[in-house]
């Protein structure tokens, strides 16, 4: 089975470090060292299993995660890759940046910040906004994880409220929730092993993570391929100033085979495919996902920030519609341009307009003239050249765009394109 690979998300101190160290340490994936250094800082005490992703030294000091921090185990039936997103708000930059390429996100919430004596229990905001987040970047499983229930004189009936509100939650915003499980990452219960309790009759987490789809590229497509390298192949030369060029870079969709017709964007110049090369070796085809590198029967101008297409498959657009997941401190505005990077290749753009804001609580649009940080819009885009979008729905690379604020050279936003792109002749 394919490898999973997830994140973890929620709010500041709701265990999410911890549980990953307790899925490490469970599954005998720490090293010898590493459990010996544990120890001692312990001191006789319990270890503090979060020690084992919170790397940086502020981390440590703090008791908090700062940077995503990737780590990896596997049991008998599977590996994993997982990701230990921040809870902070000021860190949602390095949440997205984490859900980005997962195939799942598991969304902690601590059971002892709500308040279980009310008949509907109020979610904290870092949990709906991390869960819309993962379903804006088109995460494809959602799972919930109801942690510190052992903290919980009752914690049957605990858990039975809390997966109430975020049963109707899910329903309200349309999420796919592949299960929601009550934990307890301190001290090990319903993490590896199934729960022994008479309330809870369901899956460990670890027994939910195994099941799990992984995401998989769409080989049915047309080709899309960004170039990211152009490598002039000196060892092949056919003759004095004669140099086959091998065209790089991870094809988003489709597959591609020596006789192929392609097209290169934004040139619009086509060729023919004469040789396809894997890690250099030459193959047959490739397919999405691989790292593939192409020979053209000709010379072509071509260079990275290129787009290599099936030919008359992509359409280019200069306006479009968009989902705006603002991540800087400075709010988004219309009018101001930016940096934004389509695949390889930077080009300037400018909101021209800005529809609504989400209300993460109402799960309804807002009007609005600006977003603030860690606010969800939708907006009107306008890129200086012509780009080969396509909606984010269909294609997780040609969909989406990254926004760095020009001045400070900051990563202000990720940008995901909606359906109904327009082409636009508007002069800078």
């Amino acid at each position: 089975m394919k490898a999973l690979r997830f994140l973890t998300a929620g709010s500041v101190d709701d265990g999410k470090s911890t549980l990953i160290g307790r899925l490490l340490f469970d599954g005998q994936a720490i090293l010898a060292d590493q459990l010996d250094t544990l120890e001692r800082r312990a001191a006789g005490r319990p270890i503090d299993l979060s020690l084992l992703t919170d790397g940086l030294e502020a981390e440590r000091e703090q008791g908090i995660t700062i940077d995503v921090a990737y780590r990896y185990f596997a049991t008998k039936t599977r590996k994993f890759i997982i990701a230990d997103a921040p809870g902070h708000e000021q860190y949602t930059r390095n949440m997205v940046t984490a859900a980005a390429g997962s195939d799942a996100a598991v969304v902690l919430v601590d059971i002892t910040k709500l308040d279980l004596t009310q008949d509907e229990v109020t979610l904290l905001p870092q949990t709906r906004r991390h869960s819309l987040l993962a379903q804006l970047l088109r995460v494809p499983s959602l799972v919930f994880a109801v942690n510190k229930i052992d903290a919980l004189a009752d914690p049957g009936a605990g858990f039975a409220k809390v997966k109430a509100a975020l049963d109707k939650f899910a329903a309200a915003a349309g999420l796919n929730v592949a299960a929601t499980v009550p934990v307890s990452a301190l001290r090990g219960d319903n993490v590896t092993q199934p729960l022994d309790a008479p309330w809870w009759s369901g899956e460990s987490l670890l027994q939910v993570l195994e099941r799990l789809p992984s995401s998989t590229e769409r080989t049915d497509a047309p080709l899309s391929l960004p170039v990211q390298y152009v490598q002039k192949d000196a060892y092949q030369s056919q003759g004095t100033g004669v140099q086959p060029r091998v065209l790089w870079g991870r094809i988003a969709h489709g597959a591609v085979k020596a006789g192929d017709t392609i097209e290169v964007l934004p040139s619009k110049q086509s060729a023919v495919v004469i040789e396809v090369r894997l890690a250099g070796e030459t193959v047959a085809s490739a397919a999405a996902g691989d790292s593939a590198g192409l020979v053209l029967d000709r010379q072509l101008d071509v260079s990275r920030g290129d787009w290599i297409v099936t030919p008359n498959t992509a359409a280019q657009a200069k306006t479009f519609p968009a989902t705006l997941a603002w991540l800087d401190t400075e709010p988004a505005k219309p009018g101001r341009k930016y940096w934004v990077r389509h695949g390889n290749r930077w080009v300037q753009a400018r909101i021209s307009a800005i529809d609504s804001v989400l209300d993460i609580n109402s799960l309804t649009p807002q009007d609005a003239h600006e977003l603030p940080v860690n606010t969800i819009g939708r907006v009107q885009m306008e890129v200086q050249h012509e780009l080969p979008v396509e909606p984010f729905a269909d294609n997780r690379v040609g969909g989406a765009l990254i926004v760095v604020d020009p001045t400070s050279h900051r990563t202000s936003g990720a940008l995901l394109v909606d359906r109904q792109a327009a082409t636009t002749e508007e002069d800078w």
